[in-house]
């Protein structure tokens, strides 16, 4: 195979590789429980673009360095792997806890009557004030709005970038020689996986639009994506430290 034919096709399977590892199962639970937060089909897809941006920063800084270093870096690279994917782990943990939070808190509402004879508050459960989601019903759930960034899908996806199977992506990049075609190697991965995840944060979005103006439905689709979060995180903090195979593939 010639130099220009192995490019070729080095850059292709960047872009393959990166279609395909958006959709890996702890990527897909972590964003789940940030889409929750929105009302609204299309503004998922800002969740997975800023996901991507994210994902792909450390790869590319780390892919530039193994560029250049070759297997010195990947060495050292792959001796940490392991407590990076714990930490993806932890984080799962702690967006499944932070989503049940953010159910709790939001159930509960309060009146202030300062400006009665008698100033007090009342504290009601159940009745939980949707003002900044009523803001966004209000634009109907499917009105795509403006492109927006959230960095928190940001920072989840910098976590996620230097785990799990982008490793794969990684250990290829000593056999690139030519360095211009390996950053493109990284960028049209980086490319594939923030148009692979957008179109699953869009896909994730519709059940809870769908169930937006259903509060108690609303509800159990968000402690699913919790429940999962926090299952799959522990799962996998088990399957790294105590080698169990609680996750089988």
């Amino acid at each position: 195979m010639d130099i220009q034919s192995g490019s070729m096709v080095a850059l292709i399977l960047g872009l393959l590789l990166g279609l395909k590892h958006a959709t890996d199962a702890d990527h897909v639970v972590a964003v789940s429980t940030i889409v929750g937060e929105y009302r609204n089909v299309w503004k998922g897809i800002w969740v997975g673009v800023s996901w991507g941006l994210g994902h792909t920063t450390p790869l590319l800084v780390l892919g530039l360095v193994i560029l250049l270093m070759k297997e010195a870096v990947l060495d050292w690279y792959q001796g940490i792997e392991h407590f990076l994917e714990a930490g993806v782990g932890i984080m799962l943990v702690f967006l499944g806890l932070q989503v049940f939070w953010k159910l709790y808190k939001g159930n509960i509402h309060f009146h202030d009557h300062s400006n009665e004879a008698d100033p007090h508050l009342h504290i009601h459960t159940g009745h939980a004030e949707e003002t900044d989601r009523s803001k966004d019903e209000a634009h109907g759930i499917f009105n795509p709005g403006k492109p927006f960034f959230r960095l928190k899908s940001f920072v989840i996806g910098v976590v996620h970038g230097l785990a799990g199977s982008a490793a794969v992506m990684l250990v290829l990049l000593p056999e690139i020689d030519v360095f211009w075609v390996g950053v493109g190697y990284l960028l049209l991965f980086g490319l594939g996986t923030i148009l692979s995840m957008s179109v699953i944060t869009l896909l994730l979005g519709v059940p809870f639009a769908a169930s937006g103006n259903f509060e108690r439905l609303n509800k159990v689709v968000g402690g699913l994506a919790g429940s999962f979060s926090i299952l799959f995180g522990v799962a996998l903090i088990s399957d790294l430290l105590f080698h169990t195979t609680l996750i089988p593939f």
